[in-house]
């Protein structure tokens, strides 16, 4: 059972501002950020990708569950940061060069936000140079690439080798995800892994890192 009721239902309902209110109401009466996190809102955001694997969710709902749950993160960050607290895993994840598709790279951003990963979105149209540049700074463990269309494939090829020739490729995992992508489009390239939707996403992150735990 989540730790926070209000807010677990107000996620998992999509309900941005019960969301929000649930929050401050916690914080309120001193539960700790990363409690609320990690008893809460992980917790909600495995449930809505349990829905959606089931197909009892779709697009939408990821949408205004992933709204929900940033309105109650936005509270929570500025009291991480002050107090010196931070996700145990960053993933740094942007659209490739050459595409302005976000949609598919921000509901799986805000999933991965709310299954308690610290998240670097670099935005689209993004260089395999600055891929590079935020994984030599910001040390992620995790790279996702997306693409919508089949004409920037390649681009995630290109920051693979860049990744490749700083030295950097194997510090982290590289997954890949996008509507022309598949699982050998990512063996080709040297992925290490791909997803067809937000909720695979979040799994696949998972697997792979509990893999380099092992």
């Amino acid at each position: 059972m989540a730790q926070n009721q209000d807010l677990y239902d107000a996620i998992v309902n999509g309900d941005a501002r019960k969301a929000h209110a649930a929050t401050e109401s916690a914080l309120a009466a001193g539960v700790e950020p990363m409690v609320l996190i990690q008893e809460s809102m992980v917790p909600a955001m495995d449930e809505v990708g349990r829905l959606f694997s089931c197909e009892e969710y779709f697009v939408p709902e990821l949408l205004l569950a992933a709204r929900a749950m940033k309105s109650a993160l936005d509270l929570l960050k500025p009291l991480l940061s002050a107090s010196g607290q931070r996700m145990s895993v960053r993933v740094v994840i942007g659209t490739v060069k050459g595409d302005l598709h976000d949609i598919g790279k921000n509901i799986v951003a805000s999933m991965l936000e709310g299954s308690g990963f610290e998240v670097i979105d670099l935005g689209t149209d993004v260089s395999p140079e600055r891929f590079v540049a935020a994984v030599a700074e910001r040390q992620p463990q995790v790279v996702c690439l997306s693409a919508l269309l089949t004409v920037t494939m390649p681009a995630m090829k290109l920051t693979i080798d860049a990744l490749q020739s700083a030295g950097l490729r194997t510090q982290v995992k590289v997954l890949i995800g996008g509507a022309p992508v598949s699982q050998q489009y990512a063996s080709e390239i040297g992925a290490d892994g791909y997803s067809e939707d937000a909720s695979g996403a979040v799994g696949l992150v998972k697997t792979l890192l509990a893999g380099r735990a092992a």
